[in-house]
C-alpha cells in the first residue's frame, strides 16, 4: 500500500490545530466530543493522532475543525502554504 505524505507529513495541519485547540482552552477529549456533535466520528485518540502527525485528515475534519476553533482553512493550512511558496 502506498504511503500517502507530503514531505513527510500525514496531515499538514497538525501544528496549527494544536496551538488553536489550546487557544481556545480545549483538550482533545473536549474537541473530540465538539466534533461528534457535528456527526464527525471521532475520539480523543484520533486527535491526538492528529495533532502527533501520525494520521490523515479529510477535508470535511478540517472544515468542522476550523468551525470549532473559529479559524479559517487557510490559517489552518498555514504551514502547507509556506512550503509551497
Amino acid at each position: 500500500m502506498k504511503k500517502i505524505l507530503f514531505y513527510n507529513d500525514k496531515n499538514v495541519v497538525h501544528r496549527q490545530l494544536k496551538q488553536a485547540r489550546l487557544r481556545c482552552g480545549l483538550s482533545q477529549s473536549e474537541l473530540a466530543v465538539k466534533m461528534q456533535l457535528l456527526n464527525v466520528s471521532m475520539d480523543q485518540q484520533m486527535v491526538s493522532k492528529i495533532e502527533n502527525n501520525a494520521r490523515i485528515v479529510t477535508d470535511y475534519e478540517l472544515v468542522c475543525f476550523c468551525h470549532i476553533l473559529g479559524v479559517t482553512e487557510k490559517e489552518m493550512l498555514k504551514d502547507f502554504w509556506k512550503r509551497c511558496e
